[in-house]
């Protein structure tokens, strides 16, 4: 039985569309030309858009309907962020003029019943009931492969042509002594919370644990962040990770870089944290530990061996460039076998794998161009390539940056604390990547990734007229400093030659 917590109305209208109880399975066709085990974002991507092209699907889930994604990731996180930065915007509202109260504080059960409540009504659009109709057959239970071309479910056989891999990825638990005895949290556990823990300490600077780091201590618990790297987002522009921990400092987090969490022991009510930076140990109390060390691929069970399907138990199912497997008659997409794991990704190789398994397509996983971005205040939003990464492939690179405090939007906006920063192939206009810290940079970074993906350069980001003020002519800004860099001695003499003969 697939339960959720805590059992109020909004996580029973959940269940009753992602896995409803009472739901039958139905009778496997004799044979489907795609069958797609896992029905996260990339699973059920790929099912509605197969069945919508007259394709027969069958669609398998053990837990349930929209994966991470729905039930464990994007929305409720985001939700509870909306409120965080209201609670942000009251306790910082003075510079702007505005007086409040000083002991506003968030009511945490209200915060989670809204994210509760809106996580059900975009429910529907996962939901068994949508699926059904779009002509797909879901089958409820564990799936393994049985044969070349079979797949069992709960006792009955489902035969294939083709099959998509979707399973994702579940949270990995640290090898920290006494963690579990201690007791954790993880994104599958954290939104069921329906109290604020007055401590919390959160394991990991990734994407997830910044994002719920920053939340919690907005919304009122006191929070402590450890990560064994010396910045935060390891992944990203270490000028971009230094504003985020400098913000998450200044607004009272405990950051703690080059940190090493020893080992977990339970006392008078309390886990208590064991330390080691820099050679010396320390001890923190806390109420809840919140776990976002990374993600493990969900391989087991699948019976991959028996159908010739490679895969890693860290790094997931091997694919080639067309998402095919080991195994020619099946495809992987989304979290299972993709470096970078976010939603947008798993949508859009789902996409890739609709093409390449039912109509002989030859889309490559390379060609995509990818952004992304961490959702804390200010956000960080990416694509393409870093400096380091150019170094590494030995591409010479130019880089121009516009810190936000010179842009008219953001200085009237009180968000000066960010900036643009966009590389271009050396000698050309080429966009090669770039990084945005703004209140907003997930809604900037996509007239970037579009110019990369229509080929077009700085020089025609600089003829595009950009409404004024928003925080969005950073932009604007960066290809116009392109453009100076063109005008070089020589054109300078030439252009004055010009302009004083035709006086």
């Amino acid at each position: 039985m697939v339960e959720i917590f805590p059992k109020d109305e909004h996580n029973a209208t959940l269940l009753s569309n992602v896995h409803p109880p009472d739901w039958q399975n139905p009778e496997p066709a004799k044979r489907y030309n795609l069958v797609v085990i896992g029905a996260g974002t990339a699973g059920l991507v790929t099912a509605a858009g197969a069945a919508g092209l007259g394709a027969k699907v069958a669609l398998v889930e053990k837990h349930l309907l929209g994966g991470d994604c729905l039930n464990a990731g994007c929305v409720p996180s985001k939700c509870i962020i909306r409120s965080s930065r209201v609670m942000a915007d009251i306790r910082g509202a003075k510079p702007f003029g505005i007086h409040v109260s000083e002991d506003r504080e968030a009511n945490f059960s209200s915060v989670m019943e809204r994210m509760r409540r809106l996580r059900a009504q975009m429910s529907h659009h996962d939901s068994v009931k949508r699926f059904q109709e779009l002509g797909v057959d879901v089958f409820l239970g564990e799936g393994r492969f049985s044969g070349s071309d079979t797949l069992e479910v709960l006792g009955k056989t489902i035969r294939f042509k083709k099959a998509v891999i979707a399973t994702g990825t579940r949270a990995v638990e640290p090898p920290i002594e006494g963690l579990k005895e201690a007791g954790y949290l993880t994104n599958e556990t954290v939104f069921s919370l329906t109290e604020r823990p007055p401590l919390l300490v959160v394991f990991g600077a990734g994407p997830l644990g910044c994002e719920l780091a920053q939340a919690f201590h907005r919304l009122g618990s006191k929070v402590t962040i450890v990560e064994m790297a010396p910045q935060f987002l390891t992944r990203e522009d270490p000028d971009a990770a230094s504003i985020l921990a400098n913000a998450f400092r200044r607004d009272g987090i405990d950051v703690r870089l080059n940190t090493k969490v020893r080992r977990v022991a339970v006392s008078e009510n309390k886990k208590k944290i064991y330390l080691n930076a820099d050679g010396k140990e320390e001890i923190i109390d806390v109420d809840e530990i919140l776990v976002g060390a990374g993600r493990s691929p969900n391989v087991e069970g699948l019976n991959l061996e028996a159908v010739g399907v490679e895969y890693d138990k860290k790094r997931g199912v091997v694919v080639n460039d067309y998402l095919q497997t080991t195994n020619p008659r099946i495809y992987a997409a989304g979290d299972i076998c993709l470096d970078y794991k976010f939603t947008h990704t798993a949508d859009v190789t789902a996409r890739i794998v609709i093409q390449n398994a039912l109509f002989l397509g030859r889309k490559k996983l390379s060609a995509l161009t990818i952004p992304w971005c961490t959702y804390t205040d200010p956000e960080i939003a990416h694509v393409g390539m870093y400096e380091k990464d150019a170094k590494t492939r030995g591409i010479e690179i130019d880089t121009f940056i516009q810190p936000l405090k010179e842009v008219d939007r953001a200085i009237a906006d009180g968000e000066e604390e960010g900036f643009t920063k966009i590389h271009v192939k050396r000698g050309t206009d080429k966009i090669l990547g770039a990084t945005i810290v703004a209140r907003h940079a997930g809604e900037m970074i996509s007239e970037i990734t579009l110019s990369m993906v229509g080929n077009m350069g700085l020089k025609t980001i600089s003829n595009v007229i950009h409404p004024y003020p928003t925080q969005a002519e950073a932009i604007k800004h960066v290809a116009d400093a392109y453009n100076r860099t063109r005008l070089t001695p020589f054109i300078k003499k030439l252009t004055s030659f010009w302009l004083s003969w035709t006086r």
